[in-house]
C-alpha cells in the first residue's frame, strides 16, 4: 500500500482551508470521499473543488465504504467522541481535531474502543509536527540559556462576530481554552517535558453565551518550574511562547501557525546583549498527515502524538475548567 485512502467527516472550514490542501501535498495519502451530515450539495461542491471522487450525504455512509482506510474528523468538539467511536467500530484509523473530546473520561472511552478494534488514533495538534519545537528543545538541552525557570505561552485572536459562532456555544464545547488555550497548555507540557502538579485559572465568562472568552492560567511543576498561559477571543492575534532560563531566553513568535508565513518558524535566542534568530521551515499540516498515514502503512501500533499525550493534555484542561468553576487552585494527581 503506497497511499492511505482517507475520508473526511464534515465540510468544516478547517478541512477546506488547511487539511484538504495538506492531503493533496502529501506523498502517502489521498482523500477519496467526503461526507456532510446535512448538506450534500456542499459536500459535492467541495469534492469537485478538491478532486475528491465521492461525496456522501451522511457520516455512516462514508464509514461503511470499504475502500476507506482512515478518516479525518473536524466536527464540533461535542461530537468527537461519538464519531471517533463509530469510526473505530468500522475499523477506520482516525485523525481527530483538537481537543479530542470535552473531558478526559471521554478520551479514555475513545481509547478503549480504538484499542479493541486495532485502529490508530491521533489528535490533530498540527503545531507539534513543526521542527522548530525540537530545535527549542535542542537549545535548552545544550545549556545555552541555563536552567529553565519559567515558560509563557499565548494564543489569541479577535472574534468580531460571536453570534452563531460555534466557538461561543456552551453546548458544543466552545470557549477559548478548548479552542486555542489547549495549544498553550500542550506546548508547555511538550517543551518542559513534564506534567504540572497544580493549575489555577481565571476565566472571563461571557454571560450571554456561558463560555470563557478569555483565560489566564498559572501552572507549577514538580521540578520547580512555573508556567503561564493565556487565551482570548478579544485580543489581537498572538501565537507565541517564551522559555526563560537563568542565563537567557528563547522566544518562538510563530509557535502555532507558522503556516501563515509559508511554514517559516522563528526561534529567537537572547543571551545578555546578544540575540540571534533561526528560521526553521516545515509544512506542519503535511507532516501530520504523512506521519499518521505512514504509521498505518507500516502497521505500527503507536504514533508520535499518542493517546497518552492526548489524555494528559485533556486532564490539564479538565483542571483548568474546574479551577474556573471553583475559583481556586487545583492539584493534579
Amino acid at each position: 500500500m503506497s497511499k492511505i485512502r482517507w475520508g473526511v467527516l464534515s465540510t468544516a472550514n478547517i478541512a477546506q482551508k488547511a487539511l484538504l490542501p495538506a492531503f493533496s501535498r502529501s506523498d502517502n495519502a489521498e482523500v477519496t470521499a467526503i461526507a456532510s451530515g446535512s448538506d450534500i450539495t456542499k459536500a459535492e461542491r467541495i469534492a469537485e473543488k478538491f478532486g475528491i471522487p465521492t461525496a456522501y450525504d451522511g457520516y455512516d455512509k462514508l464509514l461503511d465504504d470499504s475502500n476507506i482506510d482512515a478518516v479525518y474528523i473536524p466536527l464540533p468538539n461535542h461530537l468527537h467522541k461519538q464519531w471517533v467511536i463509530e469510526a473505530a467500530k468500522k475499523g477506520k484509523h482516525i485523525l481527530c481535531e483538537k481537543p479530542a473530546a470535552i473531558n478526559s473520561n471521554d478520551v479514555l472511552e475513545m481509547k478503549k474502543v480504538c484499542d479493541e478494534h486495532g485502529v490508530l488514533f491521533m489528535e490533530a495538534f498540527m503545531y507539534y509536527f513543526h521542527s522548530q519545537h525540537n530545535r527549542v528543545k535542542e537549545i535548552i538541552d545544550s545549556g545555552e540559556i541555563g536552567e529553565v525557570k519559567l515558560m509563557r505561552a499565548a494564543f489569541s485572536f479577535y472574534l468580531a462576530k460571536k453570534e452563531n459562532n460555534i466557538r461561543m456555544s456552551n453546548q458544543k464545547g466552545g470557549g477559548s481554552i478548548y479552542d486555542i488555550g489547549c495549544y498553550g497548555i500542550h506546548s508547555i507540557r511538550n517543551i518542559l517535558r513534564t506534567e504540572p502538579n497544580t493549575v489555577q485559572v481565571h476565566g472571563a465568562v461571557d454571560p450571554a453565551y456561558g463560555v470563557e472568552t478569555d483565560a489566564v492560567g498559572y501552572m507549577t511543576f514538580p521540578n520547580g518550574v512555573r508556567a503561564i498561559f493565556d487565551s482570548s477571543f478579544n485580543m489581537a492575534h498572538r501565537s507565541e511562547y517564551e522559555v526563560v532560563g537563568t542565563e537567557g531566553r528563547i522566544k518562538v513568535p510563530r509557535a502555532y501557525r507558522p503556516d501563515n508565513n509559508g511554514g517559516d518558524g522563528l526561534v529567537v535566542v537572547e543571551k545578555g546583549n546578544v540575540q540571534r534568530t533561526e528560521t526553521v521551515n516545515c509544512d506542519q499540516y503535511r507532516s501530520q498527515v504523512e506521519h499518521l498515514s505512514q504509521a498505518i502503512i507500516d502497521k505500527k501500533t503507536q504514533v508520535y502524538h499518542d493517546f497518552n499525550n492526548t489524555i494528559n493534555n485533556m486532564r490539564v484542561i479538565d483542571a483548568c475548567y474546574e479551577s474556573i468553576k471553583q475559583g481556586r487552585l487545583i492539584e493534579l494527581s
